[in-house]
């Protein structure tokens, strides 16, 4: 929330409709595997791994836009979705950093992130997969 009332909110989101869509979950699929790769290297517990939760939503802009009350200035309203390769994996970093610490400790996580963006980075390079970034504007009447 900042002054005046505004607050805005940031979702990862898919950019189709489809929920079976490998779009919203291969970023988690590549998050374990990187897990796993630790696992291998004696780092981490596989048990740890197979307790670790995180529960996800993707919403799809498409529909999202039907399900909030828009009451705005529609010149603040801007379609921008989608980011680069490098940013997918700084994404799910800030997102999951500290639930990651809390559950395998903070001394994994560079080494977590380096091997996540490896697997990014070559997922991404066979595969053309366009993430949408859901964002609402929130201000007080």
């Amino acid at each position: 929330m900042i002054s005046g009332g505004r607050m805005m909110l940031t979702f990862i989101g898919r950019s189709i409709t489809d929920p079976t869509s490998k779009d919203c979950c291969y970023l988690w699929e590549l998050l374990a595997k990187s897990l796993l790769d630790l696992v291998a290297k004696g780092l981490v517990h596989e048990s740890d791994v197979d307790s670790f939760n995180t529960p996800y939503y993707y919403p799809c802009h498409k529909i999202e836009k039907l399900k909030v009350n828009r009451d705005f200035d529609d010149s603040e309203y801007k379609e921008n979705f989608g980011f680069e390769k490098g940013e997918s994996g700084d994404c799910i970093r800030a997102i999951t950093e500290s639930m990651l610490a809390d559950h395998f400790g903070d001394t994994i996580i560079d080494e977590l992130f380096t091997k996540y963006a490896q697997r990014v980075g070559d997922h991404l390079s066979h595969e053309k997969i366009k993430h949408a970034s859901v964002v609402l504007s929130t201000t007080r009447k």
